[in-house]
């Protein structure tokens, strides 16, 4: 039979636990109010260098033709071989070169190069081409940088409207494949085009009209990114006004957006007024990808600000901003913003038969020492460029820094070009972060390739176990 408990069970109990709540609550604010001994445990970590790797640096090639077999409208012919200039540092292993196959391209076997490292340092590695050409479908000449393949590149340069031809060259020297995905922006925004999206196979070099990524666009800036193994990305850019040729160029890639950009060297070789003065001689090209903001172009020369514009950039769309009518003489562009951006100055010798224009990427930073390769062609100079407040001690030393050197003061705020001896590699050491460029100015001949820094060994890695 069940029981039920007498009302003086009950009470003790709710006593008890009254009790014994009033307890536990004592405990814990005195538990709160003494202090605890603590023991403190920094993380286990290991300063890792990771085992260097060979040097790689992929080049363009020679200038290619689209479109000159009436029969097959979209062949592209290789019109004009390339000279090639490389070198490794003084005393380090020396470079090879290694032709990659371009199976669309009959006869065009661009190179890339490779060294391996001296013992636990990668070896420094450079080389650069040049190319001249005067046909009736393609003329002018042009130079480039032979440059390490990249997982994201930029491609601030050409057009697809009337008269412009554009081939973008993606090179692969690596062993396993590259699914490379093109993002083109323009005046409608960011695009992802069916053509963007392809494959390149080890050792190879894949050409891809522009025209197929960017249609009817007048200041196209492509994204390229790669998986499974970096590409190497070259735009080869030409101009026919009137079915006369008016240039060609191969653009060097920007490596990445950022909030300063700055173009070293931009050359203007005739005075406003010439023929053909009308259209816009100099034009620097802005795209912030992601951000809209306000961005601030400054034109310098010997030191002096000569313009400062700005001008507003929508989030991913192109615009380009007329320099004006620069005399004679050689300019740096700097362009500052909130956002991060890429840049890219065009500019050209004149408007006429036998003219050339030039595409000036911006320069990424160089601190250290580095080597530059000097492509055979007309007049070449390297400007240094010096954006910040002290002044910058410069080392130039030829025959890849086993030949004689010659010192040189940057000033703050300025720019200085030197003199350089064409199929020649310099060694190049600063006191403090410079951009640089390689120049060339002739008779209708107007190139310019920006300077990389070495990646003379690899960077220590913090590891936690």
């Amino acid at each position: 039979m069940t029981k039920r408990p007498t009302w003086a069970a009950t009470s003790a109990r709710l006593v008890g636990g009254t009790v014994a709540a009033v307890a536990l609550v004592a405990g814990t604010v005195t538990a709160a109010a003494v202090v605890w001994p603590t023991h403190d445990r920094e993380p286990v970590s290991v300063l890792a260098v990771p085992a260097p790797s060979e040097s790689v640096a992929a080049c363009p090639g020679g200038l290619l033709a689209i479109g000159r077999d009436a029969g097959v409208a979209a062949a592209v012919t290789l019109v004009t071989a390339p000279r090639v200039v490389f070198d490794t540092g003084a005393g380090q292993p020396e470079a090879t070169a290694e032709p990659l196959v371009a199976p669309a391209v009959a006869d065009s076997t661009p190179d890339a190069f490779t060294a391996p490292p001296a013992g636990a340092t990668r070896t420094d590695l450079v080389a650069a081409t040049s190319a001249t050409v005067a046909a009736e479908d393609l003329s002018g000449f042009a130079a480039a940088s032979c440059l390490p393949p990249l997982l994201e590149s930029w491609i601030v340069g050409g057009a697809t409207a009337t008269g412009y031809s554009g081939l973008l060259l993606l090179s692969n020297p690596g062993s396993v494949p590259a699914d490379v995905q093109i993002t083109a922006y323009g005046a409608a925004g960011p695009q992802s085009p069916p053509a963007g999206r392809l494959v390149v196979a080890p050792g190879t070099q894949r050409v891809v009209p522009l025209a197929a990524l960017a249609r009817d666009e007048k200041s196209p800036v492509l994204q390229v990114i790669s998986t499974g193994a970096p590409v190497q990305a070259t735009l080869q850019s030409s101009i026919t006004r009137t079915l006369l040729a008016g240039g060609v160029d191969q653009v060097a890639p920007v490596i990445a957006p950022e909030t300063e950009q700055t173009i070293p060297a931009v050359v203007v070789t005739a005075p406003p007024g010439v023929e053909g003065a009308s259209d816009p001689a100099t034009i620097v090209r802005l795209l912030a990808p992601s951000t809209s903001s306000a961005a601030t172009v400054t034109v310098r020369s010997a030191g002096q600000t000569v313009s400062t514009s700005e001008v507003p950039l929508q989030a991913g769309v192109p615009l380009e901003l007329d320099l004006g009518g620069l005399e004679v003489g050689t300019y740096s562009v700097h362009v500052q913003s909130d956002a991060a951006v890429v840049a890219a100055v065009w500019s050209t010798t004149g408007f006429g038969e036998g003219d050339d224009f030039a595409w000036h990427a911006a320069a990424p930073r160089v601190e250290g020492a580095t080597l530059v390769a000097v492509a055979a062609g007309p007049s070449p100079t390297i400007a240094i460029a010096n954006d910040g407040a002290d002044a910058v001690a410069v080392s130039l030393t030829a025959d890849a820094g086993a030949g004689a050197a010659e010192e040189i003061s940057v000033p703050a705020g300025s720019t200085v070009r030197v003199a350089v001896d064409p199929e020649r590699v310099y060694r190049l050491e600063a006191s403090g972060p410079v951009r640089a460029a390689v120049g060339y100015t002739g008779d209708g001949a107007l190139a310019s390739y920006p300077l990389w820094p070495a990646d003379a060994a690899a960077s220590p890695l913090l590891v936690h176990p």
